[in-house]
């Protein structure tokens, strides 16, 4: 190293900690370590190393101590050591630093990064420091050696996407094990840094995971901290990083203040008020979610300034423009890639609205069957009159050669409800059949009372009392009384009554949308077949008919046969708008938005709770984010797509108030709550199943139990000693900022479980990982198998079904096909629809799947019991796979086995890229 170069860099800023000028002038976070550097540099000078210049030192993981004086140079290094003796026995370690690249670059950003490379070369682009477990009694803080990332490798990353550069430190030989690393980034821009690994101590090599962005000084002043793959209860943690911990924690929530910026990685909370965009068009103003009169969990705060029109509501970034999430929220190239292709495939299916408008022609009914079919034979047909889209202005390059090369675009794969069976979907077995084993199998209950009768407000809604009478039902017994039926337990309901009926008028009143609100009872017979036996479609009440409600039977004439098809129609409708609003969204997606931040506030990521949790919460801010920009926003494709339109995200607000309750969240408990299964200690997940062939409940507490195992375990080894859990102040603070903050209004609940003992831990924890994987896995990467066939799963119905008095019944009579298919969503409809529902049903090539490990998050522990245990659960779910493949092939279990029926691997664990319906993620990252 010149002079001139060793005087650059001892001179350098980036090189040290910033201090302030004088102590306690330092501002925001950061200050206690800006102030334990100005006293240590002040007190007793800068304890650094700089890399060797010499470049033939011997491998990085040799070790040698010698004496030196401190006040001379070693190999070439400048060395200033804090001692009161002349003479120090010292220890020459070295950190390797893994920075990743992006795999596509620009050409500009390929000459960054060689610049970028020559850089960190010579020393000048970042500044690391080690900070020691142990306390240096001068500054009462962690003992600290600073160096700069130096010279590269001598032999490059098999990865082409990967480099590694290499800083020497020698340190004091009583200097203690290091506990983390301070990273400061003296470039332009962020860079991504893998980890961190040190050589040279008597442990042997010490992983510093990071998997983090790393902002550049520019943006903020404030060094990056980087703990060990040492997971450390708050009590436990060494008394060198103690302060580092608060600190990172402290730098984390932030101060509730300003406008996110793009590099900040701060976790806050907001309100639903930026679904609208009033600004815009009065018809896209929407209600605020998280009022007490429309509850809901919150989402990630970014700090937009106020609609002007509204200012309740926060201004919206429209797409392409990225909505804030915490920088290390945000996809990984793989994943946005994956994304990337899957919206350029929803752009080209969805027409776009400019190209839309240009197509107004062919937004209309299927008129036969085959016009449906036609969309995986042979693709959606450009017409020869709608070529002068081609010409549009609005459409871009990639676009017009899209649209030109061919008059056939929008080919669909064929969905796997009807690839082995076309026409199982017509079927009252298959009807029942999925909701069982469909994509929401979640909301069939048991029948507990007879008469049925609703909760709503008689006054406002009418007489109480169903429609469905107790001889109704017994005509489909075969012989039994409605009593001894639910005696037996052979009756079950799907009801959507009460939390419809009170927005159908609204949704009715919308162009081109008509609804009911539907109940449908189901026979689970002595063939073990469930079969629907009889339907109630519900408008509210009017002068004219105060008892607004229509019982449908499926007949055995032509007429009733038609209308039966059409009452299902509506069923399923009512189904879909359900399961994507309130058992995907918001059982899912929202909830866990809250659980997450909560856990990167209260948990230092050294925490074994947030250590445990941290696979579970990947992309899900991220996902979350743009579904509240282009999916459930205001205009967005769930309105257009489903029955609710604009009244969606207040009919999820509606059942959060109702229905949503943390603690029957669980899987157990659900299944207990809907009737579904009764509790029996005997069995492995204490309870027993009504209904022993459902596929969703029997596969899924077989993925509950071994989440539940493993939580059981890893809590146990953490939080063996009495009190440990009551004592952790970081796990109270999380677990009281998901409840008063994350679910604000459903705060002051007695469900709420308590968060006293190891038990109750391990059932809050299995609950999140539940919901995060099994449960999502479930009702998500089913969309496009079931739903990709539009009469299957019809996400609105346009008519009502015709009565006989109404002069559309003699055109039902008369063409009772066209009748039905006029009802369903029109072929612009069906296309967005079914472009969505491949997107969300799409595995991406980087998944993450349920009991594995990231190879780039290999080191996220180095506790050997925690890597047994975890073992122990892959083992697991690899068994369950083959149980559930042997499951799908057994003939006795026909809800998952038989002629054209598709097998339920829904909760397989494992998968492929692509849309398999089966897998399960760790996380909700779709």
């Amino acid at each position: 190293m010149t002079s001139a170069l060793k005087l650059q860099f001892m001179t350098s800023p980036g090189c040290i900690r910033r201090a302030p000028a004088v102590p306690g002038a330092g501002k925001g976070h950061g200050s206690l370590r800006q102030q334990a550097a100005w006293i240590s540099r002040s007190k007793r000078g800068l304890i650094r190393a700089v890399v060797n210049s010499d470049q033939n030192k011997s491998a990085a993981t040799e070790t040698a101590t010698k004496s030196v004086d401190s006040s001379n140079n070693v190999n070439g290094s400048s060395l200033s050591v804090a001692s009161s003796s002349s003479k120090e026995r010292v220890v020459d370690v070295r950190a390797v630093i893994t920075v990743r690249k992006k795999m596509k670059e620009k050409l500009t950003e390929k000459i960054e990064d060689q610049w970028e490379f020559f850089i960190n070369g010579i020393g000048q682009g970042i500044s690391i420091q080690l900070i020691s477990e142990e306390i240096d009694p001068v500054t009462n803080s962690g003992k600290s050696v600073e160096s700069a990332v130096r010279g590269w490798m001598p032999k490059p990353s098999s990865h082409p996407n990967i480099v590694e550069y290499g800083a020497d430190f020698t340190v004091p030989s009583d200097f203690g094990k290091p506990g983390a690393v301070l990273i400061t980034n003296l470039h332009g821009k962020e860079f991504y840094l893998a980890e961190i690994v040190v050589h040279g101590f008597d442990e042997g090599p010490m992983f510093f995971p990071a998997n983090t962005w790393i902002h550049s000084r520019n943006d903020n002043p404030e060094s990056r901290i980087i703990f060990r793959n040492r997971a450390y209860l708050p009590s436990q943690t060494p008394a060198g990083i103690k302060d580092l911990r608060r600190e990172d924690l402290l730098s984390i929530r932030g101060n509730g203040k300003g406008e996110r910026k793009p590099h900040d990685r701060i976790y806050d909370y907001a309100l639903y008020n930026d679904l609208g965009n009033p600004d815009k068009d009065d018809d896209l103003a929407r209600p605020v979610l998280g009022t007490d009169e429309k509850p809901y969990p919150r989402r990630c705060r970014t700090g937009r300034p106020p609609a002007k029109i509204d200012p309740l509501c926060e201004s919206r970034i429209e797409k392409p423009h990225p909505v804030y999430v915490p920088r290390d929220e945000t996809f990984e190239e793989i994943k946005q890639n994956t994304f990337s292709a899957g919206r350029l495939k929803a752009l080209l299916h969805n027409l776009i609205p400019s190209i839309a408008a240009s197509l107004s022609s062919s937004d209309i009914p299927f008129t036969c069957f085959s016009d449906i079919d036609n969309l995986y034979n042979s693709g959606f047909v450009l017409k020869e009159d709608d070529q002068t889209v081609v010409q549009n202005p609005f459409i871009g390059p990639l676009m017009r050669r899209v649209l030109s090369v061919s008059e056939r675009l929008l080919k669909y794969d064929t969905p796997a409800i009807i690839k082995m069976d076309r026409f199982a979907w017509l079927r009252d077995n298959e009807f029942a059949r999925q909701t069982l084993a469909g994509v929401n199998p979640v909301n069939i209950e048991i029948l507990k009372e007879f008469p049925i009768v609703s909760k709503l407000d008689p006054d406002v809604y009418g007489p109480p009392e169903s429609a469905i009478t107790k001889e109704l039902i017994e005509e489909e017994l075969h012989g039994m009384t409605v009593e001894q039926a639910m005696e037996e337990k052979r009756l079950f309901i799907l009801d959507y009554h009460d939390m419809l009926l009170p927005f159908v008028d609204k949704i009715n009143a919308l162009p081109d949308r008509k609804s009911y609100a539907s109940r449908t009872v189901f026979f689970y017979n002595k063939a073990k077949m469930l079969r629907p036996i009889v339907i109630e479609l519900s408008l509210p009440p009017t002068p004219s008919s105060p008892q607004n409600k229509h019982v449908y039977t499926h007949g055995h004439d032509a007429t009733t046969h038609w209308i039966w098809k059409l009452a299902k129609a509506h069923v399923c409708s009512n189904d879909c708008g359900i399961h994507q609003l309130v058992n995907h969204w918001l059982r899912t997606h929202a909830s866990m938005e809250a659980y997450i931040i909560a856990a990167h506030r209260h948990l230092s990521s050294m925490h074994p709770i947030f250590m445990l949790l941290h696979p579970h919460m990947r992309y899900t801010l991220e996902i979350n984010a743009l579904a509240r920009q282009s999916l459930i926003n205001g205009g967005g494709i769930i309105e257009a797509s489903f029955f609710p339109g604009k009244y969606a995200m207040e009919v999820s607000s509606a059942a959060y108030k109702s229905m949503w309750r943390f603690d029957k969240e669980a899987l157990p408990a659900d299944l207990i709550r809907r009737g579904l299964a009764v509790e029996d200690p005997s069995m492995p997940c204490g309870v027993k199943l009504m209904i022993e062939d459902y596929p969703y409940a029997s596969d899924g507490l077989l993925i509950w139990s071994a989440i539940k195992e493993w939580v059981e375990s890893y809590v146990e080894h953490f939080y063996s000693e009495p009190n440990s859990v009551e004592s952790d102040v970081e796990l109270q603070a999380w677990w009281s900022d998901v409840k008063n903050k994350g679910h604000y209004n459903k705060r002051n609940e007695p469900w709420w479980p308590k968060l006293n003992t190891k038990e109750d831990l391990s059932g809050i924890v299995t609950i999140m990982i539940w919901t995060a994987s099994g449960q999502h896995a479930a009702i998500n990467f089913g969309q496009y198998p079931f739903g990709g066939y539009v009469p299957n799963r019809p996400t609105l119905m346009r008519k009502l079904i015709p009565q006989e008095h109404e002069p559309g019944y003699e055109k039902f009579i008369s063409n009772p096909q066209r009748t039905f298919l006029s009802s369903l969503p029109t072929q612009l409809q069906a296309t967005k629809v079914m472009a969505v529902q491949d997107t969300l049903s799409t595995h991406s090539a980087d998944e993450e799947y349920l009991g594995q490990v990231n190879r780039l998050h290999r080191h996220w522990t180095n506790d050997p019991v925690v890597l047994e245990i975890f073992n122990k659960f892959s083992a697991k779910l690899e068994e369950i796979e083959n149980t559930i493949n042997k499951r799908n092939k057994d003939a006795s279990l026909k809800a998952r086995c038989g002629a054209g029926i598709p097998p339920y691997e829904l909760l397989i664990p494992t998968s492929g890229p692509g849309v398999t319906g089966r897998g399960i993620p760790n996380s909700i990252s779709i």
